[in-house]
């Protein structure tokens, strides 16, 4: 590639520049290497443009900036929105792609829609990945961690390194985050999903108008012209993106009780699953779901809705529903103890999550549910007393502990989340203390829930320079924990 196609896309005379040849891209200055197109964005905290000399001093010989921006010594690719421009740029450089990309959006769902999704065109025989808080999941299942949505250099590295592995199929989250700093542009995307929308991220977005319009550029931007757009239609936003979605020419294909594409006429919880009717196509069917909880056939069904979406027989499709596994740190069975408790990890983080864990697990409860939760520091602090609320509502008993309580007080972070869970609860500061007490209270009829961190291998405390990422997993801990107490320890 040269500067003069990256130029002409974006209507810039390229000058004596323009049969350059462009090696990368880079938005770090620190990763500028020559040849490089570097971008410089104006951040909340870090603004870009003033690392522009050190990026030209390194090698850059294209700058994505505003007009206003000072560069000098390298080709000014002057944009209003440089963040957009760039992504743009860039997926010129970064190819090929898979033929065939999806995207999830919403508040709750988006890890285990993305990695369901790649789990039934792998049953249905294609070379299938996902993208998200999981990191990059490849055919063969292995993994490498990431940011739910990376940065837009990493994104398109991965896709096209996943390309020419001979993966044909991509499902990624798609964040607020990521939408509204432009981090996953520049590819066709056949099909977007709408999983819900609930409070979270209120510390970046303004407000729940300004987070849900984020999550619609989705359907307004980034979804192909012409495609589809896959709906849980039981959520009270669900209107609205159908709104959205018709107005931009997108198919809309909704799902769950309301939905037309697949409709959900009955759910019976199992032991270890749930037993699903729905329609589609006119034709009805009835599955065994391998995995427990109301917002799972949330998933498993508007990832169904993805792969039919683009081009899946729905024969196959929902056969493979029927033998999807479970995903790392959503509703996971941790270990069973030795009174016989079932112990399960989520990664719910927010009041709506929470209480959706706690409800999937509630028809499954003999006994007592027991919930262990905290809330994470340097994050939106309006979420803490509503969580302990949510905990207490569905709970029979709540031990509310840390979880990665960053650059704040732990006990301080407690003490809001105390409030909402009221007498029900009770305070423990060291989250293997909580996990320990939680297991040692719970009786063979009783549930344990450890909620927050889900799939996590380390718990963040302190900030900055003085930030520390301790060890710390869930399911490890529960499992040693039950361990402890089943091999002497009191009860």
């Amino acid at each position: 590639m040269r500067i003069a196609e990256l130029a002409s896309q974006m209507g810039i005379d390229a000058g004596e520049a323009a049969d350059t040849r462009v090696t990368g891209f880079a938005i770090d200055h620190r990763k500028v290497a020559p040849g490089n197109v570097f971008g410089a964005f104006q951040g909340a905290a870090v603004n870009g443009e003033d690392y522009i000399p050190a990026a030209i001093a390194s090698g850059a010989i294209a700058i994505v900036a505003r007009p206003e921006a000072k560069v000098e010594g390298a080709v000014h690719l002057a944009d209003d929105n440089p963040r957009r421009a760039f992504a743009r740029a860039a997926s010129l450089f970064f190819q090929p792609t898979p033929e065939t990309v999806v995207a999830v959006t919403g508040t709750n769902g988006k890890t285990s829609c993305v990695e369901m999704t790649r789990q039934i065109w792998r049953m249905c025989g294609e070379r299938a990945a996902s993208i998200g808080t999981l990191g990059v999941t490849t055919p063969d299942e292995s993994v490498s961690t990431g940011l739910t949505t990376p940065d837009i250099v990493t994104f398109l590295s991965n896709m096209t390194g996943l390309s020419r592995e001979g993966v044909t199929h991509v499902a990624y989250e798609a964040s607020s985050h990521g939408l509204s700093q432009y981090r996953n542009e520049g590819l066709s995307v056949q099909a977007g999903a709408f999983t819900n929308l609930s409070r979270d991220h209120l510390d970046y977005h303004k407000d729940m108008d300004d987070y849900f319009a984020a999550k619609m550029r989705l359907f307004t931007e980034v979804v192909d012209d012409g495609g589809t757009a896959v709906i849980w239609a039981d959520d009270e936003w669900s209107a609205k993106v159908i709104e959205i979605a018709k107005e931009r020419g997108l198919t809309p294909f909704t799902v769950g009780e309301q939905g037309k594409g697949i409709n959900l006429i009955a759910r019976n919880p199992s032991p270890l699953g749930q037993e699903l009717k729905f329609v589609h196509g006119g034709k009805a069917y009835a599955i065994r779901l391998p995995l427990i909880g109301a917002y799972q056939v949330a998933n498993a069904l508007t990832s169904a809705g993805l792969a039919l979406a683009t081009g899946a027989e729905a024969d196959r499709v929902f056969d493979a529903v029927s033998r999807l596994q479970p995903v790392r740190g959503r509703l996971e069975r941790a270990v069973i103890c030795a009174s016989g408790a079932p112990v399960y990890v989520d990664y719910a983080h927010t009041p709506d999550a929470l209480a959706a864990a706690i409800a999937a697990l509630r028809p499954h409860v003999n006994g007592r549910l027991i919930t262990v939760f905290g809330a994470g520091g340097d994050r939106d602090t309006g979420k803490r007393a509503p969580m302990g609320e949510a905990a207490a509502a569905g709970s029979d008993l709540v031990f509310v502990t840390d979880d990665n309580p960053r650059g704040e007080d732990a006990a301080s972070i407690r003490s809001e989340v105390m409030r909402g869970a009221g007498d029900k609860a009770r305070n423990i500061g060291g989250r293997r203390d909580a996990i320990t007490a939680a297991i040692t209270e719970a009786n063979s009829d009783d549930i344990v829930l450890i909620a927050g961190k889900g799939h996590e291998q380390g718990q963040i405390v302190g900030s900055g320079e003085n930030m520390k990422v301790l060890p710390f997993d869930d399911v490890d801990v529960a499992r040693e924990c039950a361990a402890a107490l089943s091999s002497g320890g009191a009860r």
